[in-house]
């Protein structure tokens, strides 16, 4: 077998269903071999008696590649720590790291329960925390042994975090750190030949079947622009070392399209060169507004 990741080994985040096991399998077939992480819970993240990981190892299998599952929970350091020693154990090494797992409780803000709170923060943020944490404490120690290696890791943002979801605050801050997170890991890890970006993806996936229900039956000509398998591509070539050179970047992706992300750039800027009263700061706020390009829309606000 070979491919654009071929002799890399990969480790996938909630890879059992999903965004995760299109990148789990995409990445076998270039040439990987790749570690599939799922806890094998539900949507919610309650836990299940299914155990989607080792279905798609058996995928990967069947068709020729080389997989393991690790089932372990990737959102406390022990769990984190071992999905890095699979890879290790197994492989003897580990490239690529794609942080993917997460769930949904949906309230509005004034119906949002701590615990829903904390749950989805936990499991997105703190999931994509602790495995980056220690995937780059092995790259840090394989660059002071002198083999700095040709790493990547790709994050897992949404576009409710680069605008916002009406009913989703607990999951658009979340997304929103994870951009912050795969930014300051760029700056911090290049050092030790650690690449990091995001992605913002749209497909059809458990999360979102309420979102694209009217999409969720494939057609039955032309392209399904739902399917998760459309996203994998991109995270395939940022998990290889074609991708040398773009790092701390997020890049929006649905169907057939990629689009590079700028959000939070320096616009319209006022310098009065002394403090501001309330009033002045108020009349160069409004001005600056009008020249400033017009906010993105939160997702299902009123239009």
């Amino acid at each position: 077998m070979s491919g654009i990741c071929y002799g890399r080994v990969v480790a996938v985040t909630g890879a059992g269903r999903g965004l995760g096991r299109a990148h789990a399998l995409a990445f076998a077939a270039e040439g990987a071999r790749v570690v599939v992480n799922d806890l094998g819970v539900g949507l919610d993240g309650t836990p299940s008696p299914d155990s989607p990981a080792a279905r798609v190892v058996a995928e990967i299998r069947a068709a020729g590649g080389e997989a393991v599952a690790h089932g372990g929970d990737i959102a406390t350091g022990a769990g984190a720590a071992s999905l890095v020693a699979t890879a290790l154990d197994t492989y003897g090494r580990l490239d690529t790291l794609v942080n993917n797992a997460g769930f949904l409780r949906d309230r509005m803000l004034v119906n949002l329960d701590e615990d829903d709170w904390d749950a989805v923060l936990r499991v997105h943020l703190k999931g994509h925390f602790l495995p980056l944490k220690h995937a780059a404490a092995h790259w840090r120690a394989e660059t002071k042994a002198g083999r700095t290696p040709e790493a990547r890791v790709i994050n897992t943002s949404s576009g409710a975090g680069l605008l916002g979801s009406v009913g989703q605050g607990n999951y658009s801050a979340a997304k929103a750190g994870i951009v912050g997170l795969t930014l300051v890991a760029a700056a911090e890890l290049a050092r030790y030949g650690v690449q990091v970006n995001a992605i913002a993806p749209a497909a059809r996936t458990r999360m979102t079947a309420q979102t694209f229900a009217t999409t969720m039956t494939a057609p039955p000509t032309g392209f399904d622009t739902m399917a998760p398998e459309n996203v994998s591509p991109l995270v395939v070539w940022l998990g290889s070392t074609a991708s040398t050179g773009v790092t701390g970047r997020v890049f929006e992706t649905e169907g057939g399209r990629i689009t590079v992300m700028e959000g939070w750039s320096p616009g319209p800027t006022a310098d009065k060169g002394a403090r501001w009263t309330p009033e002045e700061a108020g009349g160069a706020v409004l001005k600056l507004l009008e020249e400033a390009q017009p906010q993105g829309p939160v997702y299902g606000a009123a239009s």
